[in-house]
C-alpha cells in the first residue's frame, strides 16, 4: 500500500437531498481547507428543492464536480460519489454539516508511513440549525483495531472520517441494503481489516435540527442490531465472546431507554432490559434503567 504525501488528493463526497439551504456552507468549508489538494464530488440524490439552482454556482469551479441522479437513497448517492472520486483518500461530509479549516491538515499526517491505518476520524462540535454552538460531552475515542469497541457503540462521527480509498476498493463502500446506519456498517466492516486512528481536537461542526433522519431512534437501533448480527456472522472471531455479550447488553439497554423515553412504552422497554440481562446478568446500566423506569418515563 502507498503512504500519503503532502500532495495526496483527498476527494470529499457530499451526498445531498433537499439541502439547498445548507449545501453552500458545506462546500465552502471544504474549499477553505488549509490542506491544498482537495476535490469535491457533490451528488444530488434527486432533490426537489432549489438544489439544482444552488449548485450552478460551481459549474466552472476547478475543484467541484456535481452529479445529479434519480432519488435512490443516501447509500447509493454516497457510493456514486466514491465511484467518481479521483483521490487516494476519500472523506465524507453531509450537506448540513461543515468542516473546520484545518481538518485535513490535522488528520492526513496520521496516515503517513502507516499503511495499516485505513480510517482517521476526530472529535466534533455540535451546532443548531442557525449554526450556534451547542454543549456536548467529550467523545470517548479508540485507536488501533477497534472492532470490539465499535460493536458496543459507534463513536465515529461520519463527517469526521477520512478513508484510505484502497480499503473502499478492496472491501466495498456503503451497503445499499440499509437505509440507516450505513456509516456504522462500513466502520464495522473495515475494522476487521485495518487500524483506525483519531485526532482529539474537533474538526467538524455537526448540525442538530428537526429534519434529521438520525432522530428516528427506534429505527436507528433496529438497523444497528441488524448490522451487528451481520458483522458477527461474517467475522465470528473478530470480537471476544465476553465483549460480544457486553455489546448486546449495551444495545438492548439503549433501545429500551429510547422506547421508554420516546414512546412511553414501559412494557416494551422492560422486554429489552430483560434481553440485555440475559446476555450479561450483572449489567448495571440495565438494572439502573429498570429501577428508574419504575419512577418515571422521562429521559434524564
Amino acid at each position: 500500500m502507498s503512504v500519503p504525501a503532502p500532495s495526496d488528493l483527498v476527494t470529499v463526497v457530499i451526498a445531498t437531498y433537499n439541502m439547498g439551504k445548507y449545501l453552500p456552507e458545506a462546500v465552502e468549508s471544504v474549499l477553505a481547507q488549509t490542506y491544498p489538494n482537495v476535490e469535491v464530488q457533490v451528488v444530488d440524490d434527486g432533490s426537489a428543492d432549489d438544489t439544482p439552482a444552488v449548485v450552478r454556482r460551481w459549474a466552472d469551479h476547478p475543484r467541484v464536480r456535481v452529479h445529479r441522479q434519480d432519488n435512490g437513497g443516501q447509500a447509493r448517492a454516497k457510493n456514486q460519489g466514491v465511484s467518481l472520486s479521483r483521490g487516494e483518500f476519500v472523506a465524507f461530509l453531509d450537506a448540513d454539516d461543515i468542516w473546520l479549516p484545518d481538518k485535513l491538515a490535522r488528520q492526513m499526517p496520521l496516515f503517513a508511513g502507516r499503511p495499516r491505518v485505513g480510517v482517521v476520524y476526530s472529535e466534533y462540535e455540535n451546532m443548531d440549525d442557525q449554526g450556534r454552538l451547542l454543549q456536548k460531552s467529550p467523545t470517548k475515542m479508540h485507536r488501533g483495531r477497534v472492532s470490539a469497541q465499535l460493536l458496543v457503540e459507534n463513536f465515529i462521527s461520519f463527517p469526521t472520517a477520512i478513508v484510505r480509498k484502497e480499503y473502499l476498493t478492496r472491501w466495498g463502500a456503503f451497503d445499499e441494503r440499509y437505509r440507516m446506519g450505513i456509516d456504522y456498517e462500513l466502520w464495522l466492516r473495515l475494522s476487521a481489516h485495518c487500524e483506525f486512528d483519531f485526532v482529539p481536537q474537533p474538526t467538524v461542526r455537526y448540525r442538530i435540527w428537526s429534519g434529521q433522519m438520525s432522530k428516528d431512534y427506534r429505527r436507528r437501533y433496529d438497523s444497528a442490531i441488524q448490522i451487528m448480527r451481520g458483522f458477527l456472522d461474517a467475522n465470528p472471531d473478530a470480537v471476544q465472546p465476553t465483549q460480544v455479550k457486553t455489546a448486546w447488553a449495551h444495545t438492548y439497554t439503549g433501545r429500551g431507554n429510547v422506547i421508554l423515553w420516546q414512546e412511553k412504552d414501559r412494557k416494551a422497554a422492560m422486554r429489552d432490559y430483560a434481553r440485555a440481562l440475559r446476555f450479561q446478568p450483572a449489567y448495571w446500566p440495565a438494572w439502573r434503567s429498570i429501577l428508574r423506569s419504575l419512577l418515571t418515563m422521562r429521559a434524564p
